[in-house]
């Protein structure tokens, strides 16, 4: 629908996101060390061996022992971490680096961490609880960017924000109609594309998690919907 290429939006309280910075360099990592097949740590069986699988969560299937790297607990954090491709990573990416730091300058460094992890954490396991039986290994990002999505909606609803419209038309548009737009595409998508390859309902899943937990996590002086702020 589109992408997302800059906001205009100042960091106020943290002077660099390391955190974000580590996120998306850990990411990256995994993928170009871990799931290309030219690299030398490559395995096929990683999605299976650390993606939310349902079944296997729920402890109605159990992984086989040469697949079991980690307790199936663990994996709704590290199936945030491996993605299906480059398209996949690259657009998770995208938005959590024009979209995460500011939430990172809202809650701090580290609440910024657990918020992220949460987030994941959230939209894997209601993909789990909509499909229990799936054998399925769910990866990538995209929960815990849409928690980031909807507390930057939250938080920033005003802020103007540069995108990319149908990969080829630049707009300067306020995030409450481009990240509005795309919150409710997500719904949307959901009934309409209930047989896509896309874990929609992960994204509802961080959606509702970014959007409880930024309320929680922010610092004092935060205002929500871009209060007292004055947005070029």
């Amino acid at each position: 629908m589109f992408l997302p290429l800059h906001d205009s939006n100042p960091l106020i309280y943290v002077k660099r996101p390391y955190v974000n910075w580590a996120l998306i360099a850990i990411t990256i990592a995994v993928f170009v060390f871990f799931q290309t097949p030219i690299a030398p740590g490559y395995s096929e069986i990683f999605p299976a061996s650390f993606g939310v699988i349902p079944s296997v969560l729920f402890e109605t299937r159990a992984l086989p022992p040469d697949l079991k790297f980690i307790p199936a607990d663990w994996t709704l954090v590290s199936y945030a971490f491996f993605h299906g491709g480059w398209m996949h990573l690259l657009g998770n990416m995208l938005f959590l680096w024009v979209f995460g730091d500011n939430i990172e300058d809202a809650l701090g460094h580290v609440k910024y961490l657990f918020f992220y992890l949460l987030c994941a954490a959230g939209g894997g396991y209601a993909h789990a609880l909509f499909q229990p039986t799936s054998d399925a290994p769910l990866i990538g990002a995209s929960g815990a960017v849409a928690g980031v999505v909807a507390a930057y909606l939250i938080l920033h609803p005003r802020v103007k924000i540069w995108i990319l419209a149908l990969g080829r038309i630049p707009l300067r548009l306020s995030a409450m109609w481009v990240l509005g737009a795309w919150v409710l595409m997500q719904f949307y998508n959901v009934f309409a594309a209930a047989d896509s390859e896309v874990a929609w309902i992960a994204h509802i899943g961080g959606l509702i998690c970014g959007a409880a937990l930024v309320l929680l996590l922010k610092r004092r002086g935060v205002a929500l919907f871009d209060r007292d702020l004055t947005i070029p």
